[in-house]
C-alpha cells in the first residue's frame, strides 16, 4: 500500500510487481476480424491475456482506418457505423481498465462495407410483385408478400434511390401501389395518391433525388407524377402542357434529375420534358429521326449524355445523344439488331453497355456502349432468359444483369462483365407466379 504521503516505496513497488497488483494498463487484444454490413462493420476480437491491474477490463474501443470512426463497448463484437460503402477499412482495438488504455492491437484485414442488394419482379398473377435478396451467390429466399397486394397485374416496378421504398405500376385502381422497403422486405402500404393515374399503370420511376415518382399509364394524360417523401405520395404535379400521344409504356428520369422521358404508343413515340421541383417543363423538340414503332421502354445513360428507346418495328432499339437542349442526331443502328419488338432497355451503371429485352429468341441482346454509340453485339447468353422478355435491369454494382419474361422461370439473372454474359444463376427457389413484366434492383 502507499505510505502516508500517498507514494509507493521502492520495497512496496517491488512487492506489488511480484504480486501482480502494480497498476498497469491491459495488453493488446488479438485476433481482430471484421464482417461487412451496410455502411458498417462488425469487429470481433479476443481479450488480451494480460488484463493489467486492476484486472477488470471496463471497455474496448475499435478505431477504423481511414476515417477514425470508433465504437466502444464492454465486449466483442463491436459495430462501427457511419462508414462509406465501397471503401476498404482496417480496424484496431484497444482495451481499457481503471488504470488506463492499453496499446492498439494489430490491424484487422481489410473489410469493405456494402449496401445489401435486392431484386424485385412485377408479374401477371397474384401477388403481382415478388422480391428477393440478391448477392454474389444469386437469389436469396423470397421475401414475404406485402400484406396489402397490388390490385392486379404488375407491369412495372422500381425502388427509390435510397432503397427505402418500392413502387409497382399495375392494372386496375389505384394503378400505382407503393410500400416502405427495408432489409425485412415490404412494409405497410403507403396511402394511395389523392389523384390517381388516368389509366392502368404500365411503368414507374423515382427521380434520382428520390423526391418525385412518375407513372406511365393508359388513358390521358399518359404520364402522372407526384412529389415523394417518407410519407409517400404528395399532391399530383400539374400535367405537362403537351402530353404524350398514347399510353406511357416506359418512363425514366435523367441521372441529374433535370429531365423526364416517356416512351409511348403513337408518334413521336418518345416525349421528353425538362423536370424540376415544380414538375414538367415545356416539351423538348422531338428527335429529327423518330423511333420506327410504338415506344415501350426508355433509359438514360448514367452520364446523362444519351437516351435509348426500345420499340416496335425494326431496328427495335433507337438511341440519341442527350443534352440540356434535348435530343441530338440519332446514333447509327447496331450492326446486329435485336430480333423483335424491344420491350425494355437498360444501361449498365458504368455506362459501357446497353441491353434490350425483346420478343423472340435470344430474348435479350446486349452491346458495348460508348460516345460513338453501339459496339459489336455481345455473344448471347449460354442459357437464354424467359421467352418474350419484357424487362431488363443491371444491379447497382454492374456485375449482374436480370431479365423478366413471360415463360418460367419468369426471371433470369446472369453475371455481367466486360466480356458480357456469364453462366446463368440458379433460378429462385420460389418463382414469380406469373409472366414477368418488369424487373428492378437496388
Amino acid at each position: 500500500m502507499p505510505n502516508f504521503t500517498g507514494m509507493w516505496t521502492s520495497r512496496q513497488q517491488m512487492q506489488a510487481r511480484g504480486a501482480n497488483i502494480w497498476p498497469a494498463t491491459p495488453g493488446a487484444p488479438t485476433g481482430v476480424t471484421g464482417t461487412a454490413g451496410n455502411a458498417q462493420v462488425s469487429v470481433a476480437f479476443t481479450a488480451p491475456a494480460d488484463t493489467g491491474y486492476p484486472t477488470s477490463i471496463v471497455s474496448y474501443t475499435v478505431t477504423s482506418s481511414p476515417g477514425g470512426f470508433t465504437a466502444t463497448g464492454a465486449s466483442s463484437p463491436l459495430v462501427v457505423t457511419g462508414l462509406t460503402n465501397g471503401t476498404s477499412y482496417t480496424f484496431t482495438v484497444r482495451a481499457t481498465n481503471a488504470t488506463g488504455t492499453g496499446p492498439a492491437s494489430s490491424p484487422s484485414g481489410a473489410v469493405t462495407p456494402v449496401q445489401p442488394q435486392y431484386i424485385a419482379v412485377a408479374h401477371t398473377t397474384t401477388p403481382f410483385v415478388s422480391a428477393y435478396p440478391w448477392s454474389g451467390s444469386g437469389f436469396g429466399t423470397k421475401f414475404a408478400n406485402p400484406a396489402t397486394l397490388p390490385t392486379d397485374q404488375g407491369n412495372g416496378v422500381a425502388f427509390s434511390p435510397s432503397g427505402n421504398a418500392i413502387a409497382v405500376a399495375h392494372y386496375t385502381s389505384p394503378r400505382i401501389t407503393a410500400y416502405p422497403w427495408s432489409g425485412s422486405g415490404f412494409g405497410t402500404k403507403f396511402t394511395n395518391p389523392a389523384t390517381l393515374p388516368g389509366g392502368d399503370g404500365l411503368s414507374v420511376a423515382f427521380s434520382p433525388a428520390g423526391n418525385a415518382i412518375a407513372v406511365g399509364h393508359d388513358g390521358e394524360p399518359y404520364i402522372t407524377a407526384y412529389p415523394w417523401s417518407g410519407s409517400g405520395f404528395g399532391t399530383k404535379f400539374t400535367n405537362p402542357a403537351t402530353i404524350p400521344t398514347g399510353r406511357g409504356s416506359g418512363v425514366a428520369f435523367s441521372p441529374s434529375g433535370n429531365a423526364i422521358a416517356v416512351a409511348h404508343e403513337n408518334s413521336p413515340r418518345i416525349t421528353a420534358y425538362p423536370w424540376s421541383v415544380s414538375g414538367f417543363g415545356t416539351k423538348f423538340t422531338n428527335p429529327a429521326t423518330l423511333p420506327t414503332g410504338g415506344g415501350e421502354g426508355v433509359a438514360f445513360s448514367p452520364a446523362g449524355d444519351a437516351i435509348a428507346v426500345a420499340h416496335g418495328g425494326s431496328p427495335y432499339i433507337t438511341a440519341y445523344p442527350w443534352s440540356g437542349s434535348g435530343f441530338g442526331t440519332k446514333f447509327a443502328d447496331p450492326a446486329t439488331l435485336p430480333t423483335d419488338t424491344g420491350w425494355g432497355v437498360a444501361f449498365s451503371p458504368s455506362g459501357n453497355a446497353i441491353a434490350v429485352a425483346h420478343g423472340t429468341t435470344p430474348f435479350v441482346t446486349a452491346y458495348p456502349w460508348s460516345g460513338s454509340g453501339f459496339g459489336t453485339k455481345f455473344t448471347n447468353p449460354g442459357t437464354v432468359p424467359p421467352g418474350d422478355a419484357q424487362g431488363v435491369a443491371f444491379n447497382p454494382t454492374g456485375d449482374t444483369i436480370a431479365i423478366a419474361g413471360n415463360s418460367s422461370p419468369r426471371v433470369a439473372a446472369y453475371p455481367w462483365s466486360g466480356s458480357g454474359f456469364g453462366t446463368k444463376y440458379t433460378n429462385p427457389a420460389t418463382l414469380p407466379t406469373g409472366a414477368g413484366n418488369g424487373v428492378a434492383f437496388i
